[in-house]
């Protein structure tokens, strides 16, 4: 494990700011509408540190860095960022991104505090650098699971493209389910057109098929085949990564993308300080935030906590972590060590399994909660 050296934790690059580096996927490849759901998060919450007077009467400042799901480029933003005495990192969507930025921070001694990644592996030995708000894949995807077979499906089909994180959910999902009487058919879209994909479901006897892919391409493609595909009419289509969750899936889909349901970190009800972050989101993104918005909220909110506790030195605030007790927008947050993972964890964010109601496509329902 690497614990934290005091050393190197002191030097801050500017006195007249405490500054925060965030790692957001704001172009393309990455998912820039979770990015930008991410960011309204982080910044309403500096916004709302520095109108109550900021960390220790400094303003909070955020650095933010576009990762465009390029773990190369989030490894030079996290030394960029760390040569400019950031006291912190915070943010990053896609997994496989965050766990770039995890590895180097770590390497380097820069606290990471993670808002959206679920790889379980977020880093390969475990780690005092690193703690996390969402929850393991491991966790959400078992809860997924688990809602299928509930809702009558055991046979499972899965469209995916090649990546540690759909390899990883395809295992959890086959591991989870074969002890249940269920199985996962693989379907790979490196081989496969949609039409071909639609073929193969025919012959497969699934009756559901799960998009392990990116989007737009190919999952976007992908649903507009199976829906109007009559041969494959009963079947179900999920989303476990929670593609369906922002605009942009349902104005590229419209009622193609309905009753597709997938994994959002969210409580029934909000807290109600959730409430009221809602509502200045709701207005900041001139749409209804995301889980992922609330993520970035939260991902401030304890670091802000963190900061004002134990100061600016990198080194205390790693060490704070198991100290953390934050009201968040979704619940109290508090970091543990949970058995396989190595980061320190939030054990558990709420977790819903949800989808868009075809009579009423921007209203969500609720199908099962973990």
């Amino acid at each position: 494990m690497n614990t934290p050296p005091s050393p190197r934790g002191a030097h801050h690059a500017d006195d007249s700011a405490v500054r925060i580096g965030a790692l957001v996927p704001l172009t393309r490849p990455g998912w820039a509408g979770a990015g930008q759901h991410l960011l309204a998060g982080l910044e309403l919450a500096v916004r709302e540190v520095n109108d109550a007077g900021g960390i220790g009467g400094k303003p909070l400042e955020l650095l933010v860095r576009d990762t465009a799901a390029d773990p190369q480029r989030a490894e030079a933003a996290v030394d960029e960022l760390a040569r400019l005495g950031v006291a912190a990192l915070a943010g990053e969507y896609h997994s496989v991104v965050a766990r770039t930025a995890a590895a180097r921070a770590d390497a380097l001694g820069l606290p990471f505090l993670c808002s959206s990644g679920v790889l379980d592996a977020l880093t390969e030995e475990p780690t005092d650098w690193v703690a996390r708000l969402a929850p393991a894949q491991s966790h959400g995807w078992r809860i997924y699971a688990d809602f299928l077979l509930g809702a009558g499906h055991s046979r499972i089909a899965v469209a995916a493209d090649p990546s540690v994180y759909w390899a990883s959910g395809t295992r959890i999902l086959r591991d989870h389910l074969a002890p249940r009487g269920g199985s996962v058919v693989e379907l790979d879209m490196r081989a496969l057109s949609p039409a071909e994909l639609c073929d193969e479901l025919v012959t497969t006897g699934a009756t559901a098929l799960l998009l392990l892919v990116g989007h737009p391409d190919p999952a976007v493609p992908i649903v507009k085949a199976v829906r109007h595909d009559q041969r494959l009419g009963d079947l179900l289509i999920g989303a476990p990564a929670g593609q369906p969750e922002l605009a942009d899936w349902a104005s590229k889909l419209g009622a193609d993308g309905t009753a597709v349901p997938f994994l959002r970190y969210l409580p029934e009800h909000l807290t109600p300080l959730g409430a009221r972050v809602e509502s200045a989101l709701r207005e900041r993104l001139a749409a209804a935030p995301s889980f992922v918005a609330f993520e970035g909220y939260d991902t401030i909110a304890v670091l802000a906590e963190v900061l004002r506790s134990h100061g600016v030195d990198r080194a205390g605030i790693a060490g704070a972590w198991p100290r953390v007790a934050v009201e968040g927008t979704r619940g109290q947050i508090r970091f543990s060590r949970t058995p396989g993972i190595g980061v320190w964890q939030w054990a558990w964010p709420p977790v819903q399994v949800v989808d868009r109601d075809p009579a009423q496509p921007d209203r969500y329902r609720v199908l099962h909660v973990g």
